[in-house]
Order: structure tokens, then C-alpha cells, then sequence
């Protein structure tokens, strides 16, 4: 009851012109932020930052925090209809976004990957607001071997994204772990495949990698193909919706991604991108379709964006709670916090109650906004399929460049999207999947760090001593073994059969 007069309270402090203009201009810049490639939340959180320092700090955090929330959506927006994702979590809804959009049923990918992210993003607030404190002392309860399984366990998706193509996947997937390793080693300092070029001490920048391999690979093969086409069979469905049946087809996914989501955002470190592909894994081998995930499954557009947009929700609890920045988006979070003379944490809690409970409300009014002006906004992207693929692939290819300078204003970076377009292309015509290429990449750093840092803390029985990684080891054992028994209980199906 306290709780739901502490909301009611917060929520007062929002109605009124002022208030709400502030969290429509945070979701309308989160969603450009969100859509435009190279622009990633956290940049766009930085970048508005300073103008919050005049607001009255409540104010200057919910707006931040609208921001955060709608950039997460905002990355679907060009995944779904020019397959390049605006952030890294994007990519996952590029998987079957895409090719709803291909088929001439880019309101079906735009509408479901909105509606499920503005469930996502109810669904871990509210979790946020029930259940902070436990959750954040479970996460502390992390150590390096947990982290080092997680993301293991992550890796493992792999194993239902290949399907038959299980060489292919497992080379692919290889690609991008050995991409990973070029750089500095962050635990030893030790430089790796530098061959002395500065740029390359940081490794490959993510972004750049991610538009060059989805983008412009894309661009190549129809260019190569000479496919100018429009994509005239589906004009007639272009401006079909999703009905309320099809939404009501997908509650379950939306809920089980949404709270996988939120579990995921609450590890420092992990965040949205891993949370997406976690989801996306789930409920592939959960449908009784698996086959048309990556061919424009609904449940793979709605788990991804659900499960993306709860991250949110959980990545708030560790740095509210305990003052404890769970992604790069909370770090610039906790600094707008400091800022204005805030310690996020314990005492947040009990000296600023007014200003907590107005967040979590505010973040529940920024969903509602969300889905406003995310129904707008679709229905102009949409028109992106009528533009002559003549006009759209010149626009895509300077958009994929302006986007990579943008990340850190290095043209190092735009060779790096030109060399990963190229090599994304060539994978495509020798028929090698792309997406656990992103999987290597993501989870490669995080997966190596977590190791050394565990064997230096007590050796490799640590990963099975500790029960939480030895139960999350234990998981993705299980993940990877189920394909192939799968695969051999029908082989023997069939010879049964005959």
C-alpha cells in the first residue's frame, strides 16, 4: 500500500505541461538517438546531459532516463527497415525484422517490435520497483567464474541459431572470437595482431563492425546481383498492421523475453545485447516452428525488442540501489546523479524518496509516450519502402559511413565498416551466417577477461566449486547437447520408419 501512495505521488509531480513536454523530448530524442547508426544510448544520454544542469534535478533525471529507455526501441527502427541496426542489441531484431520488411510486411516488424518493447519496458520497471533490493544483492553475489559462464552460456546460443548450417555457424562464430583478440589484452597489457598500427590497439570498434557486416553487406549482394528492384510484389501489404489477435499470439513471449531481459540488465557488464540474444535463443527452441526464426518469425522480432528494452528496467537496479552503473548508458546516469549532489544507492532511497518514486513513475509515462509516438513514427518509416533502391542504397551506403565516423570521428573506423562490408559479403556468397560472427564479437572480451580474472583468483575450479557458475555451466551443457540429441532421436525416428 505504501508503495502504491509513494507511485501516486511521484506520478503528481509529472502532470502538469512542463513535466510531460520534458519526458516527450527525452523519448523523441531517445528514438532519433536510438535510430540513427554510430549514435548509441549512451552517447545520446551524454550528449543531453548538459542541457539537464538548469533543471531541477528530478527533472534532469527523467529526462535522461526517457532518453535511455526510447533509444533502446529507437535501434529496431532502421534494423527492421534497412538492415542496419541502430545499437548493438538492435541486431538481434534485424534477424527476422528484415525479412518481414523483404516480404512487404515492414508494419508487422515495426508494430511488433514496438509493442513488445513498450511491454519490455513495463515489465522491468515494474520489476524495478518491486523487487530492487533483492535482485541487486543477488547480483553482487557474482564473481568472475559467473560472468565467465553467463557469457558462456550466451556463446551457446549459437547452437540454435545454426540449424542444419552447424559447421558454418561454428566457423562463423570462431571468426569472431579471434576478431576479438586483436588489441591490447585488458588484464595483461599485452598487444595482440597490432602489427604497430595505433588504431588497432583498441581493437575493432563494435558499431562500425556491426553497419559494415548487416549494412553494406547487404547493399554489395544486390548491387552484385544487379537487383534494383523495388519491392513491388508487397506494395499492396506495405501498410498492413499487426492485428490485436497477433499481438495477443505473442503475450508469452513478450513476458518470458521481458523478464529474462530484466535479469540480464541487472549484471554489470551484461546488458541489452546479450539479453537479446538469450531471449531470441529461448524462444527458438521453445516454438514448435524453429524453422522460420531468421526467415521473419514474429516471436524472434517481439522476444528480441522485449527482452532489449526490459534490460533497462534491471540495469536501474544495481545503480539505484547500490550505486553500482550496470552498462555504459547507467555510468553517464550516475555522473548526471553526482552531478546535481545525488549519491545513488542505499540513502537515495531513504533521503530522496520524492525523487525515486517521481523516476519510477516517469518511466512508466515514457512507455506510454513511447508507444504514441512510436505508432506516428512507424508509419513514416514505412514509406522507406517505396524509395527507388537506386536512391536507397546510396543513401544506406552514406549513411552507414557518416554513422561509423561518428562513433569516435576516425576515419580508421569507416575503413573498418568498408572491410567488414566486404567481408560480410563474401561470407553471404559462400552462404556462412552472419549473426554468430556478432556473437563472438560481443561476448569474445567478456568471456576472456572473466576467465583470467578467475583463474588468477583461485584457479580453474573455481568455475565448478562455485555453484552458481557450476548450475549456469551445467545450463549451457544442456544447450548445447540438445540439438544433437534432438538430431538423433529423429535419425532414428525416421529409421524406425523405413
Amino acid at each position: 500500500m505504501e508503495l502504491l501512495t509513494n507511485l501516486w505521488s511521484g506520478l503528481r509531480n509529472l502532470i502538469g505541461a512542463g513535466p510531460l513536454l520534458i519526458v516527450t523530448a527525452g523519448v523523441v530524442v531517445g528514438i532519433l538517438g536510438g535510430a540513427m547508426p554510430g549514435m548509441s544510448p549512451s552517447m545520446a544520454v551524454a550528449i543531453l546531459l548538459p542541457f539537464t544542469f538548469g533543471m531541477s534535478p528530478t527533472m534532469g533525471l527523467v529526462m535522461l532516463c526517457a532518453i535511455y529507455l526510447a533509444s533502446n526501441y529507437g535501434g529496431s527502427v532502421t534494423a527492421v527497415m534497412i538492415n542496419t541496426p541502430g545499437t548493438p542489441s538492435a541486431v538481434v531484431t534485424a534477424f527476422d525484422g528484415y525479412p518481414l520488411a523483404k516480404s512487404g510486411k515492414p508494419g508487422y516488424g515495426l508494430g511488433i517490435s514496438l509493442v513488445a518493447s513498450v511491454w519490455g519496458g513495463f515489465i522491468g520497471v515494474v520489476i524495478l520497483v518491486l523487487f530492487s533490493a533483492p535482485l541487486a544483492n543477488f547480483a553482487l553475489k557474482f564473481w568472475p567464474a559467473e560472468y565467465f559462464s553467463l557469457a558462456l552460456m550466451g556463446l551457446s546460443t549459437v547452437s540454435s541459431m545454426a540449424g542444419r548450417k552447424w559447421a558454418e555457424s561454428l566457423m562463423a562464430v570462431l571468426l569472431g572470437l579471434m576478431l576479438n583478440t586483436i588489441g591490447l589484452d585488458h588484464v595483461n597489457g599485452v598487444s595482440r595482431f597490432t602489427f604497430d598500427i595505433l588504431n588497432l590497439y583498441d581493437g575493432f570498434s563494435f558499431v562500425p563492425a556491426l553497419i559494415g557486416l548487416f549494412a553494406l553487406s547487404e547493399v554489395f549482394a544486390n548491387i552484385e546481383e544487379n537487383d534494383y528492384r523495388a519491392y513491388e510484389a508487397a506494395q499492396e501489404r506495405v501498410s498492413e498492421w499487426p492485428s490485436l489477435k497477433t499481438y495477443l499470439g505473442l503475450e508469452w513471449s513478450i513476458v518470458r523475453s521481458s523478464v529474462l531481459g530484466t535479469l540480464i540488465g541487472i549484471f554489470p557488464g551484461a546488458g541489452g545485447t546479450i539479453a537479446s540474444f538469450l531471449a531470441y535463443d529461448m524462444e527458438k527452441r521453445l516454438s514448435n516452428h524453429p524453422e522460420t526464426f531468421g526467415t521473419g518469425a514474429y516471436e524472434g522480432v517481439a522476444a528480441a525488442e522485449a527482452a532489449n528494452s526490459a534490460s533497462v528496467g534491471g540495469a536501474l537496479v544495481p545503480l539505484l540501489t547500490l550505486g553500482i552503473p550496470g552498462s555504459a548508458s547507467t555510468a553517464v546516469l550516475i555522473g548526471a546523479l553526482m552531478i546535481h549532489e545525488l549519491r545513488p544507492g542505499p540513502e537515495l532511497f531513504a533521503k530522496q524518496p520524492e525523487l525515486v518514486y517521481t523516476l519510477f513513475s516517469s518511466l512508466f509515462v515514457a512507455n506510454i509516450v513511447l508507444y504514441f509516438l512510436g505508432t506516428w513514427g512507424s508509419r513514416l518509416w514505412i514509406r522507406v519502402t517505396k524509395i527507388p533502391k537506386t536512391v536507397l542504397y546510396p543513401l544506406i551506403f552514406a549513411f552507414a559511413i557518416v554513422g561509423s565516423f561518428a562513433v569516435r570521428s576516425s576515419v580508421f573506423d569507416v575503413g573498418v565498416c568498408l572491410g567488414f562490408g566486404v567481408l560480410g559479403w563474401i561470407l553471404k556468397k559462400f552462404h556462412y551466417p552472419l549473426s554468430p560472427i556478432v556473437l563472438g564479437l560481443v561476448l569474445g572480451a567478456l568471456i576472456e577477461t572473466n576467465l583470467q580474472m578467475t583463474l588468477i583468483m583461485g584457479g580453474p575450479q573455481l568455475l565448478y566449486t562455485r555453484p552458481l557458475s557450476a548450475v549456469l555451466l551445467a545450463i549451457t551443457g544442456v544447450m548445447l547437447l540438445a540439438p544433437i540429441f534432438s538430431e538423433l532421436k529423429n535419425k532414428k525416428a525416421a529409421k524406425a520408419d523405413r
